[in-house]
């Protein structure tokens, strides 16, 4: 999370949207950088609401806008895919090692998701609280452009994204059925990610 005081401006981190490289690039320009633990670093809209919302809203911060970005669904699922095929989860139950793409998704897909495709849900991440707190600025992670314009603007600087946190490439193809699948059970996934910037 990334919170820019002067600018009235929280930036909360959806996992696997390019959340590294942008800390990279704006952390040492924020006013706060929370990175660790994940938990707090990738805080959703619910606990933002919960924990930072009304320690903020004590010291003047009643006003802050939200800012968050949303990956196309699939994309998204391939990014977490490929990144717990990573070697420091060899033998755990969050590696995707021996698996393809289509097996993790129809795990995804399930009711009761195993470990390994446990990794959440971007429309859950943004999705508004009962006393009104939202995400003010939603962008497609697709539209890095019209994402960057907005931070320059709102910032008043230019930005330099660095390549971050990139996971190793791996086949994402999958079968007809498992995207309909996906698309039937995910589908507030993808409403978001459709009315995105």
């Amino acid at each position: 999370m990334l919170v820019f005081w002067k600018q009235r401006l929280v930036m909360l981190m959806v996992p696997k949207t390019g959340t590294s490289a942008y800390e990279a690039a704006l952390g040492h320009h924020a006013s706060m950088v929370v990175n660790d633990p994940p938990e707090l670093k990738h805080a959703p809209v619910y606990r933002y609401n919960r924990f930072f919302r009304p320690m903020f809203e004590r010291v003047g911060g009643a006003d802050l806008e939200l800012l968050a970005v949303v990956r196309e669904p699939i994309s998204w699922l391939g990014s977490w895919y490929r990144y717990r095929q990573r070697d420091f989860l060899d033998g755990r139950k969050t590696s995707t090692r021996g698996m393809t793409f289509d097996e993790f998704c129809q795990a995804y897909a399930r009711g009761d998701r195993p470990p390994f495709a446990n990794v959440g849900s971007q429309a859950k991440f943004v999705e508004p609280r009962p006393n009104g707190v939202a995400i003010t600025h939603l962008y497609k992670y697709e539209n890095q452009s019209g994402l960057l314009d907005f931070l320059e603007d709102r910032l008043s600087m230019k930005v330099d994204l660095p390549r971050e946190n990139v996971s190793p490439r791996r086949a994402t193809e999958l079968s007809p059925e498992t995207e309909e699948k996906l698309r039937r059970k995910c589908a507030e996934d993808f409403a978001v990610w459709d009315r995105a910037l």
